[in-house]
């Protein structure tokens, strides 16, 4: 499935600033980038970095005596799909987990799993099957914090969260992050752009490594799971914000689309699609 993504960031500076930007496509093996523009205005020098062990693709700017600046980017992309057999996977124990998932076990700076663990193997511990037990979270989260923009800040975590029963799509992904983490289930935090949500933004998903392959699952169900183009993963929003600001720049305007490509038929997965043989469908990493 191939789309069209684009956004605009306007930013204001009281003094020289620098900001880190994270809203490039990534590029994987399952998302090949068939064409990408990055622009700023006024006209300033970038640097582009990815850093080691990471796919983000950051973007360095010096704002210097600059009063305002216009951030552009637009991509086309290329986003595959997989299918597997989510019955048939076993969970798997925390020792024979591969060594660049264990990272995402530990707790993190908006995902405190180690202070969810009793209310998480309350709910879920006996629940067998790893993907089933990720779709009851998920579906948990969905049933129990109201979507209500407005409500949290870049400081509220998942136990926040779980507290105030309210948030934005960061704040229901982190709550799922955490309570996965807690039954030891590696899970991290995916940012991206979203075809068909409404109105038109960045979104926040998560991932959960489960029978081998990471797996995306949208707690908000505001999404489809495969109209989704990744941005960022991390351990939380702290690893995959889309802006990262050293100074006094503050943004005044964000636009953000997702569009098919020319000639594209979207055919919409939700979050617990299976078909006839009870294999669940989703985006692969």
């Amino acid at each position: 499935m191939i789309f069209n993504v684009a956004c605009q960031l306007d930013y204001g500076m009281r003094m020289p600033s620098t900001l880190f930007l994270n809203v490039q496509v990534q590029r994987t093996a399952a998302q090949r980038i068939l064409s990408e523009q990055f622009s700023v205005a006024p006209q300033l020098n970038f640097a582009e970095f990815t850093p080691d062990g990471s796919d983000n693709r950051y973007v360095r700017l010096e704002t210097g005596g600059l009063s305002s600046l216009s951030v552009s980017y637009a991509a086309t992309v290329e986003c595959e799909s997989q299918t597997y057999g989510a019955g048939s996977i076993r969970p798997t124990p925390v020792a024979g987990l591969e060594s660049s998932t264990i990272p995402y076990l530990f707790p993190s700076r908006y995902c405190q799993s180690d202070r969810l663990g009793r209310l998480a193997w309350d709910l879920f511990g006996k629940i067998e099957n790893p993907h089933q037990k990720v779709v009851a979270i998920s579906d948990w989260v969905y049933a129990n914090v109201e979507y209500l923009r407005g409500s949290t800040d870049s400081l509220t975590s998942a136990y926040d969260t779980v507290t105030q029963r309210t948030g934005v799509c960061r704040d229901f992904a982190h709550l799922a992050i955490a309570l996965c983490r807690a039954l030891n289930i590696p899970s991290r935090y995916f940012a991206g752009y979203a075809y068909g949500l409404e109105p038109p933004d960045f979104h926040a998903c998560f991932e959960c490594f489960i029978g081998g392959q990471w797996v995306v699952f949208d707690a908000t169900r505001l999404s489809h799971l495969n109209g989704l183009v990744r941005i960022g993963t991390g351990r939380d929003a702290a690893d995959a914000a889309v802006a990262t600001i050293f100074g006094a720049a503050v943004c005044t305007g964000i636009t953000v689309n997702c569009t098919l490509g020319e000639g594209q038929r979207f055919v919409p997965v939700d979050h617990v699609h299976r078909n006839q043989n009870g294999v669940t469908l989703g985006p692969s990493a």
